[in-house]
């Protein structure tokens, strides 16, 4: 019986995409891995699951000879649910989500379906971190997150996580050569200004496309948005409590009983 870890992995870019096939190279080096991913693209899908429709998985050979791989109808993180319940011989030491095509950084962790895939993993008590390159391109070049990848795993499985925190890592999108190290973070205070471009089909009914761009509102040195603007790779541990715990006293005092 291997003594190998046993690695979950996943993302949210889709099974066939780039930055999935990068994740697996690394963590076969580590451990015995199985791979359970969309079918298709699923950016943007936050913690969503599915409950009102069928969910498939297939099992799918895309040079997959060492380990098996499942294509998932649904979500990341029906992905997570499922592996774990249905298609993992046991539950898995570790599991990795990414490595995705573009930022997980600051506010767009909350809409992240690479997040959300690992954060599942959390919450069932798995050891879990999140993959990114700050590059949205198919074509993404991620041969310098390899080391990092590698790196970060490796003392997750030494060290441990506490229970309920996942790691959110984010690699700048440079030469491995002027990447300046790891730094650990707090998620910068940032957020999107949106809006809608609407327009009007040929039969004149509305239709809108979300545009906007990405505004770091934080100056601190300490964030992962400094981090990524000056070539570091950034990790910030992130918890599913989203409880605001500092409001409870506060709370306590408002006369909601009289």
């Amino acid at each position: 019986m291997s003594k190998k870890p046993l690695i979950l992995v996943t993302n949210d870019d889709g099974i066939n995409a780039p930055g999935i096939r990068t994740l697996i190279q690394v963590m076969k080096t580590i451990g015995d891995i199985i791979v359970v991913a969309p079918d298709s693209p699923q950016s943007g899908m936050g913690h969503a699951i599915t409950l009102d429709s069928t969910l498939y998985a297939e099992e799918v050979n895309i040079n997959s000879e060492s380990h098996k791989e499942y294509s998932c109808s649904g979500t990341p993180a029906d992905c997570v649910k499922l592996a774990i319940r249905e298609l993992l011989p046991r539950k898995p030491d570790l599991c990795v989500s990414g490595i995705n095509h573009g930022s997980n950084s600051s506010i767009n962790v909350i809409y992240s379906g690479t997040m959300s895939a690992a954060i599942e993993a959390g919450i069932e008590g798995i050891p879990a971190i999140g993959f990114s390159l700050l590059d949205y391109s198919w074509n993404a070049n991620f041969e310098a997150s390899k080391s990092f990848v590698k790196t970060i795993t490796k003392n997750v499985l030494k060290e441990g996580i506490p229970n309920g925190v996942v790691l959110n890592v984010n690699i700048p999108n440079v030469s491995e050569k002027d990447i300046k190290g790891i730094k650990i973070c707090r998620q910068a205070k940032a957020n999107w200004v949106e809006e809608f471009d609407k327009r009007k089909t040929p039969q004149g009914k509305d239709y809108y496309w979300l545009t906007g761009k990405f505004v770091n509102l934080d100056g601190g040195e300490d964030t992962d948005e400094w981090a990524l603007e000056n070539n570091h790779v950034s990790i910030v541990p992130v918890q599913f409590d989203i409880t605001a715990h500092h409001f409870i006293k506060t709370l306590n005092t408002w006369k909601l009983n009289d």
